[in-house]
C-alpha cells in the first residue's frame, strides 16, 4: 500500500528521529539512565502505535492489523535478541558509556541490512510463491530449536564469531582503548579499535536474528511497506529497550517458549494460507485479527507464567561466574 509519498514521509521521519537521538547522545555524553531509557522506550512505542493507528485509518483492518501484528512479533523477538547483545557487551567488558553508541550504529546498520533482506524477500515471494512454504518450514525449525533445544543462551560465544576471527586476521587492530572511536592512527598507521570489532559482532548477530524475524513478518504480510515500516519501528526502540530490560532478562525465562509457540503458529499459518490462498483472501481481515489476538495472548501468557513460576537460582549463578572468568581472560573494551 506504500505510495512514494508514504515511503518518503516515513524515511524522513526515521532520519529526523535518528538525528534528534544522536544529538541527545552527544549532549549527555553517551550514557543513559534507566529512567531515561524507560521514557525513550515509551516514546518509541507511542510513535509506533500512532503509526499503527494511521495504517488502520488509511488502509483499514487489512493494512492496520497486519502492521500491528508484524510490529508485535518483531518487538518480541527483539527482546529475546537483546540477551545476545548483553552477552557480547559482558564478554568484551564494554563500558556503559559506549554501549549506547554501539547500539546506535548497530541499529543504523540493521536498517540497511533489513531493507536489503526485505527487498529480496518480497521480490522472491512475488516471483516464486512456493518459497512461502520454505519460509514456513524454516520458522517451524526455528520454533523447534527454541522449544526443545535447551537453553541456547549458554552457547553464545562471541569469540567464535567468524567475522570477528577474519577481521582480526585482516585488519590492523589498535593495541589499546581509544574512547568511543572506531578508527584511529597509531604510529602513523590507520587501525581499527577493539570497539569496532565489537560493532562487527553486533552487526553479524543482527543479520542472523533478521533471518528469523523477517520470514516471521513475511508470514503476516508480503506488502513491502508493511514489512519494512513495522520492522524499522520495532528496531528504532531497541537501544533504549536494552537499558530497560538488561537487568530483567533472566526474569522472563518463559518468553523463549512463547516466542517458539508464536513462530510455530506463524510457520503453520504461512503454509496453510499459501495452500488455501483463495479462501484466505476472502477472509483476510478475520485471519489477521485472529493472528494478532493469538500472538498478544501468547506473549502475555509467557510473561505472566514467568512471574508466577520464577526461574530457580543456582546453575544460572554458576554460569555468570564462569562468564565473568572468561571475560577477565580475554581483556576488555
Amino acid at each position: 500500500m506504500g505510495t512514494p509519498l508514504l515511503w518518503t514521509g516515513f524515511i524522513a521521519g526515521v532520519l529526523a528521529l535518528v538525528a534528534f537521538d544522536l544529538t541527545l547522545v552527544r549532549l549527555r555524553g553517551g550514557g543513559m539512565t534507566t529512567a531515561s531509557a524507560v521514557r525513550w522506550t515509551l516514546f518509541y512505542v507511542a510513535i509506533s502505535l500512532g503509526f499503527a493507528g494511521f495504517m488502520f485509518f488509511e488502509g483499514g483492518p487489512t493494512a492496520g492489523a497486519p502492521w500491528l501484528t508484524a510490529y508485535v512479533i518483531e518487538y518480541a523477538l527483539s527482546v529475546d535478541n537483546l540477551f545476545v547483545f548483553l552477552v557480547i557487551f559482558s564478554f568484551f567488558k564494554v563500558k556503559p558509556q559506549f554501549q549506547h553508541r554501539l547500539l546506535y550504529w548497530g541499529v543504523l546498520g540493521a536498517f540497511v541490512m533489513r531493507a536489503t533482506l526485505i527487498g529480496l524477500g518480497t521480490q522472491l515471494v512475488a516471483r516464486f510463491s512456493w518459497i512461502l512454504y520454505f519460509f514456513g518450514a524454516f520458522l517451524l525449525f526455528t520454533a523447534y530449536k527454541l522449544l526443545f533445544s535447551g537453553d541456547e543462551d549458554d552457547e553464545v560465544d562471541p569469540e567464535q564469531n567468524a567475522v570477528l576471527r577474519i577481521a582480526r586476521r585482516l585488519l590492523p587492530v589498535a593495541t589499546r582503548e581509544h574512547g568511543g572511536a572506531f578508527f584511529v592512527r597509531e604510529a602513523g598507521k590507520a587501525v581499527v579499535t577493539p570497539l569496532f570489532l565489537v560493532l562487527l559482532v553486533l552487526e553479524t548477530s543482527d543479520v542472523l536474528f533478521a533471518l528469523d524475524s523477517i520470514p516471521a513478518v513475511l508470514g503476516i504480510s508480503q506488502d513491502p511497506f508493511i514489512v519494512f515500516t513495522s520492522n524499522v519501528s520495532a528496531v528504532m526502540g531497541l537501544r533504549s529497550l536494552f537499558f530497560v530490560v538488561s537487568s530483567l532478562m533472566d526474569k522472563f525465562h518463559y518468553l523463549k517458549v512463547g516466542l517458539g509457540i508464536i513462530l510455530a503458529f506463524v510457520g503453520l499459518k504461512l503454509c496453510a494460507e499459501t495452500y488455501f490462498a483463495e479462501y484466505v483472501h476472502e477472509h483476510e481481515a478475520t485471519t489477521v485479527l485472529v493472528s494478532l489476538a493469538f500472538i498478544a495472548l501468547t506473549l502475555t501468557g509467557s510473561i505472566l507464567a514467568s512471574m508466577r513460576w520464577p526461574k530457580a537460582p543456582g546453575p544460572a549463578a554458576e554460569g555468570e561466574g564462569a562468564e565473568a572468568k572468561k571475560v577477565s581472560e580475554h581483556g576488555h573494551v
